[in-house]
């Protein structure tokens, strides 16, 4: 029971798993969209980090939306460097379970990932989705610039507005400066593209996000 406590509080710095030196190696190149996994990315190109539960489910909505350039799963906003993944789900690395995604803004925009976001998981959880309890599976926003901040508070504030008429409850989601972004195990990127009919427990509240926001 203590166990699964701990598992739902973000352990102090000091209490974090070591971790190591060595950088996690990794297959660079997408299954699906056929991109590099890690940068150099195009120069004219945005990333973006996004955590909303398993991030299996998580990487394909992204990976799926026109003008993504590619995507990858892995840990961010921990403590613990280069972490396992069975390190991350001990709770004890602080890491979230996220999505890197990089897009041209010439053909797709902010508005419409953070759309995707807020739509794709129920952002009102704390520390889960759903039946995934844990630290890894808070609802987060990790943007690169001072525009991509302001815009993720702005829609926050939008679909808070939405859940309230329908008493659905206050959002939980984190808004933070991205930090190191450590990539997962090969077998996690682009998971379910591998395995069509493995776990997905992404599903949001069913309240749209508005368009005109």
């Amino acid at each position: 029971m203590s166990f699964s406590i701990t598992k739902l509080q973000m352990p102090a710095r000091d209490q974090a798993l070591r971790g190591r030196d060595e950088v996690m190696r990794v297959d660079n190149q997408h299954a699906v969209v056929n991109a590099p996994l890690k940068p150099p990315f195009p120069d004219s190109y945005e990333q973006i980090v996004f955590g909303l539960g398993c991030f299996w489910g998580a990487e394909r909505k992204f990976w799926q939306q026109q003008g993504v350039y590619t995507t990858a799963v892995g840990y961010a906003a921990g403590y613990t460097p280069n972490p396992t993944y069975e390190e991350v789900c001990s709770g004890l690395t602080g890491h979230n379970e996220v999505v890197l995604v990089v897009f041209n803004p010439n053909e797709i925009s902010l508005d419409k990932l953070l759309k995707v976001f807020w739509e794709s998981h129920d952002p009102t959880q704390g520390m889960r989705q759903g039946n995934d309890r844990g630290t890894q599976y808070r609802s987060g926003i990790y943007f690169f610039s001072e525009a991509q901040r302001q815009l993720a508070e702005q829609t926050k504030a939008a679909y808070q507005t939405a859940l309230d008429e329908k008493n659905i409850g206050e959002i939980t989601t984190e808004i933070l400066p991205a930090s190191e972004f450590f990539y997962a195990e090969t077998y996690h990127q682009q998971y379910l593209h591998k395995n069509p009919g493995g776990y997905c427990g992404i599903g949001g509240t069913g309240v749209c996000f508005a368009d005109d926001f």
